[in-house]
């Protein structure tokens, strides 16, 4: 599975941004889809995940109620709707998939991760 992730850009406090993550190859493989970002200096943490199947989302709390994501299958596609971004969003966002269905108590831990986007910079102004 190879992921192509794009959106990514500069932006002022308060404003909106969609990224993006097409996969290709054998994505009939693909169970959980996820986003997670690495700021400066700082360990990379997850940020949302959706199931392929059913829809099913999770979400990093500091996060919750101003991302979205969301897929579609036809496309391959996972996006990544933020809204309300504030400077501490600033980062290298990577959007990955598992094959496994990890189980939702792990879907935050990026070791059961399978393959891994080149990451999309996200610069959120203050």
């Amino acid at each position: 599975v190879q992921l192509q992730a794009s959106g990514g850009g500069l932006v002022q406090t308060g404003g909106s941004l969609r990224l993006s993550c097409a996969a290709s190859g054998r994505t009939s493989s693909i169970s959980t889809m996820g986003w997670f970002r690495q700021a400066p200096e700082k360990e990379r943490e997850f940020v949302a995940a959706i199931r392929r199947v059913g829809g099913g989302t999770y979400y990093k709390d500091s996060v919750r109620g101003r991302f979205t994501i969301s897929r579609d299958n036809a496309k391959n596609t996972v996006y990544l709707q933020m809204n309300g971004l504030k400077p501490e969003d600033t980062a290298v966002y990577y959007c990955a998939v598992d094959e496994s269905r990890v189980i939702a108590g792990a879907v935050h831990n990026s070791i059961y991760y399978d393959y891994w986007g080149q990451g999309t910079l996200v610069t959120v102004s203050s």
